[in-house]
């Protein structure tokens, strides 16, 4: 559980509006991929997302144009500041070879991959920012922003 407590910790760290959000957000870096966000569902206690690289273009033979790797679908709880690994593809490393019981084990595996992952890109300082816009009339409207 502190695995999963610690994934919460960097997550914010690099989105501090994650209870907020909404659609999509891309984070660049100069001499890397960018890393794209997106919120798929918000509610009162939890937030579905997904994490990503996109890679642009082929500069090896691993990937290709639009590939998506690693590629995280993630749940955010917020009252348990936690975040759990929905599901992982990703080509770096074995962790899906090998799905014995207890699955346990398999679920540390992709929790600890993820931990170490955000924390690489938090280093990197990946950032999202996602402030609500205000429309002419004065309401609030979605407006994401990429921090480069």
């Amino acid at each position: 559980m502190s695995l999963c407590e610690e994934n919460y910790r960097l997550l914010l760290r690099m989105i501090p509006q994650l209870r907020s959000a909404q659609g999509e957000l891309q984070s660049a870096r100069m001499g890397g991929p960018d890393l794209h966000l997106e919120i798929i569902e918000q509610s009162r206690y939890t937030t579905l997302l997904r994490l990503t690289y996109l890679f642009p273009y082929a500069d090896d033979q691993v990937h290709r144009v639009g590939e998506a790797d690693p590629d995280a679908l993630l749940r955010a709880y917020h009252d348990a500041g936690q975040v759990e690994v929905i599901d992982l593809l990703e080509t770096a490393l074995p962790l899906r070879r090998d799905y014995r019981s207890p699955a346990l084990e398999a679920k540390w595996k992709v929790n600890l991959f993820l931990s170490k992952w955000l924390a690489y890109c938090a280093r990197q300082g990946y950032q999202f920012n996602w402030v609500p816009a205000l429309s002419p009339s004065g309401e609030a409207e979605n407006a994401l922003f990429t921090v480069a």
